[in-house]
């Protein structure tokens, strides 16, 4: 009796010592970047005595296995690892595979929203994955894309970045976050820098298209489509609470930056919650010291007393004043009650402090004698996003997957603006409110053919106010808005798009979109005597593309791909009021149509034995009904009078034709495990036509540029010995737009402005201190240039060194 009651007490003990050790024997393999879990992985000692593999989930039991064996973990996606039974249990019984770069088999989601084999689409599109991501260290989005070598990036600014692809930039490329596109309908022609609301540290992969995208995303989908897809929520693969993060600091010398990161996983068998916190501090940033002496900031403008006086810059290579600071805010959760349906709820939030727009303060005075601009800065830029996403698979009658997506934007943007010895100064603020719905579809249940297929509805509304503030006596008045307060824009649209396995080295993707755009804009005449009441539109695009993927050989690739993008007019091109650049304005016009562009792009690829990939592309893009930027009247005249200035008029206008071509290369090399090169070379031309037949260079082709990478890497440590190159813009390469901005650019022998070649070298490093814990070192710019790249106002920072630390748990 005794026994059998001891026995009684001690069954507790033995159930959860045998639960622990069952649960020991799990290890979960994931996927480093995605940290999904990989089936199929092959498990073995070197002696293969013992293997195993892992299941669905990731799983394999490692209970075989001695202390002493060292383990083997082989897939034909990813790298080879090697471990010990120590390092497992150190790391909580988790192993982290890396995805082999030089896989044809990549997965992406940009072309028809849904999983497809990189290989299978007649698209380019290029990927940026998280490991990449924390090694280039880019300290807002806009870097990141530069990051990669195949996409041009301008900045007036420290705060801000606008990327140009293939000779079209702004509201010619589409942002879009976690399937949502932030384009609204005051995305303008000049440059944007919302991408700079999107946390680097946030994201988990980016896809670039390159080329229209408008079959899928719609209106201004012509140059390409940029897709910015952030971490998602992590469930637990143990059937407990299992709580995971990371924080991370990062210091660069060129502008004194200091930032910090923070995020924390819970996760449950079916829910999970993630949250994200990001600070940036950036003070003034620093050029390097060997380039043009026009680039220097010798002085500025300071207030003192109430008074304005130009004074001397103590260090002419500090660009007074560059620098700001950044908030950002990520929430998810997940609820995933069974394994076909997800409930993804996101919640994004950025906020800047204000900062000033650099090539603005650096513009002459009318009479050269000094500087025009006293301030000249942008208010705090906010965004705002909730996105609810609906993830539905199989057992459907039309579909195998379903995605329901509804998302809430909220835009935040001002400017302040005041002259040199003038006491007013003026404010123009906007916010818009944009309401999108989505619903995605897939159907592979048709043998060879797979279709994809959905609807779109997007609303925005416009709010805009002006004011001058009198700043001896602070009075405040009520002034000019930008735009139309309470404007509206409005699309809907229906898509199909389907790829189909003509053999099993042919396939065929092909779409169509048909898309209707309204707007709706009332004009007040209190401070202008508008010719027109109101702006009432309402037009429709239909377009559609036509490519395939050729493997002629299993290790070489032809792509071909013709396409058809479009961009309808929005609030901002019908309804703006701006001081555009010195001497001119720009007005309203409501009677606008949409622009069209028609592109053909050929991409060849060959892979020499997983050793050496050669990539190539050549595209040619045509654009009709081009809206841009031309004088105008106004109430018959050509001429008004603007902030105290006679100005030309100019608006927006179906006014031009223009045609974009170019060449892309790529080059990687797999000399060894440890040793790899890879190389780009983007060039691009750009011609604008106009109605009287004259040519003129475009304004967002961008000049011959390109990178060399050295890399080599270990399990612990990976280095990146680089250099990036971009060409010269001649005067007569340079577009009329620009020539006039000549205080940003050099002076040739003629004493005409034009954009100079340059070069940076630049090493930049990561190494594994422990299973958690791991540093960057980067030295960008390590000659100390001092340049400025092409159409940007401020000057690219000089010697840079950068520190990062990070701490996982």
């Amino acid at each position: 009796m005794k026994f059998l009651v001891n026995m009684i007490r001690i069954l507790p003990l033995i159930f959860l010592l045998s639960c622990f050790m069952l649960r020991s024997q799990q290890v979960t393999v994931l996927d480093d970047d995605t940290l999904e879990p990989i089936p199929n992985v092959a498990v073995y000692n070197p002696e293969r005595t013992k293997i195993s593999i892992t299941d669905f989930d990731g799983n394999f039991d490692f209970s075989t296995f001695l202390n002493e064996d060292r383990i083997i973990l082989k897939h034909l996606s990813y790298e080879l690892k090697k471990v010990t039974r120590l390092q497992i249990i150190k790391n909580d019984y988790k192993i982290f595979l890396q995805m082999k770069p030089e896989r044809l088999d990549e997965v992406v989601m940009s072309v028809s929203k849904w999983e497809q084999q990189k290989k299978e689409v007649p698209n380019k599109i290029v990927s940026i994955d998280a490991r990449t991501i924390a090694l280039n260290a880019p300290q807002t989005s806009a870097d990141l894309l530069q990051s990669s070598g195949k996409v041009f990036v301008q900045k007036s600014q420290l705060g801000g970045g606008s990327p140009m692809i293939r000779g079209f930039a702004t509201n010619r490329l589409v942002l879009s976050v976690d399937g949502v596109r932030m384009n609204n309908a005051i995305f303008r022609g000049g440059n944007l820098q919302n991408v700079i609301s999107i946390d680097p540290f946030t994201i988990r992969n980016t896809e670039i298209i390159f080329g229209p995208g408008s079959v899928i995303y719609g209106s201004d989908a012509i140059g390409g489509v940029m897709n910015f897809y952030t971490k998602q929520p992590i469930l637990s693969q143990k059937g407990v609470t299992e709580i995971s993060g990371n924080t991370n600091y990062r210091f660069s010398s060129a502008n004194t930056e200091n930032t910090v990161h923070a995020e924390v996983n819970i996760g449950q068998e079916k829910w999970a919650s993630l949250t994200s916190f990001s600070y940036n501090d950036f003070q003034d940033l620093k050029m390097g010291s060997h380039g043009p002496e026009s680039y220097l900031r010798n002085s500025f403008v300071k207030t003192v007393n109430g008074e304005d006086v130009l004074v001397p810059n103590e260090d002419p290579r500090k660009q007074v004043p560059t620098g700001y600071n950044q908030t950002n805010f990520m929430q998810k959760f997940l609820y995933r009650p069974n394994v076909n349906l997800d409930f993804n709820l996101g919640i994004h939030f950025s906020e800047t402090s204000k900062y000033s727009r650099y090539d603005r303060l650096i513009r002459p005075s009318r009479d050269g004698q000094g500087l025009r601009s006293v301030a000249w800065f942008y208010g705090p830029q906010k965004w705002f996003m909730g996105n609810f996403q609906l993830k539905k698979k199989g057992k459907g009658k039309l579909y195998d997957g379903l995605k329901l997506t509804a998302a809430y934007q909220h835009f935040e943007e001002s400017r302040y603006n005041r002259d040199f010895q003038d006491v007013i100064l003026n404010a123009t603020e906007e916010n818009v409110d944009a309401l999108n719905l989505n619903l995605d579809l897939e159907n592979k249940k048709m043998g060879k053919f797979k279709l994809y297929y959905g609807g779109e509805f997007i609303y925005n509304t416009v709010g805009s106010k002006g004011s001058d503030t009198q700043i001896v006596t602070m009075d405040k008045t009520e002034a000019a808005s930008r735009y139309p307060d309470g404007a509206t824009w409005k699309s809907l649209a229906g898509y199909l798009n389907g790829e189909y396995k003509a053999k099993p080295n042919f396939i065929v993707m092909s779409g169509l979109r048909y898309s209707h755009v309204w707007i709706d804009a009332l004009f007040d005449d209190t401070f202008y005597a508008f010719p027109f009441e109101n702006a009432d539109l309402s037009t429709g695009a239909l377009t559609g593309s036509l490519g395939f993927s050729w493997f002629p050989k299993q290790d070489f690739q032809i792509t071909f791909n013709g396409s058809t993008g479009f961009r309808a007019p929005n609030v901002d091109d019908i309804g703006k009021i701006f001081d555009s650049e010195p001497g001119s304005v720009v007005v309203p016009n409501p009677d606008l149509e949409s622009e069209y562009a028609y592109n053909l792009e050929l991409g060849i690829q060959k892979n020499f034995k997983d050793k050496l990939v050669l990539k190539g592309a050549t595209f040619y893009t045509y654009l009709v009904d081009a809206l841009v930027r031309r004088d105008f009247t106004f109430n018959g005249n050509s001429q008004i009078e603007y902030g105290g200035e006679l100005s030309n008029v100019q608006a927006i206008q179906n006014a031009a034709k223009a045609y974009v071509y170019g060449f892309e290369f790529g080059l990687d090399a797999y000399l060894t495990d440890q040793w790899s090169l890879s190389s780009n070379l983007t060039i691009t031309e750009g011609i604008e036509e106009e109605e009287d037949g004259t040519d003129s260079p475009a304004r967002h082709a961008p000049p011959t540029f390109g990178d060399f990478h050295v890399r080599w890497k270990t399990e612990k440590i990976s280095t990146d010995f680089f250099l990036n190159y971009n060409g010269e813009v001649s005067n007569d390469e340079l577009a009329l737009s620009e020539r006039s901005k000549d205080y940003i650019y050099a002076k040739d022998e003629n004493g005409d402005p034009f954009s100079p070649s340059w070069y940076t070298l630049n090493f930049r490093s990561q190494y594994t201190i422990a299973n958690n814990l791991n540093a960057t070192v980067s030295l960008e710019n390590i000659t100390n240039q001092r340049y400025r790249t092409y159409s940007s106002g401020i000057v690219a920072p000089g010697s840079n060194l950068i520190l990062g630390i990070g701490y996982v748990f």
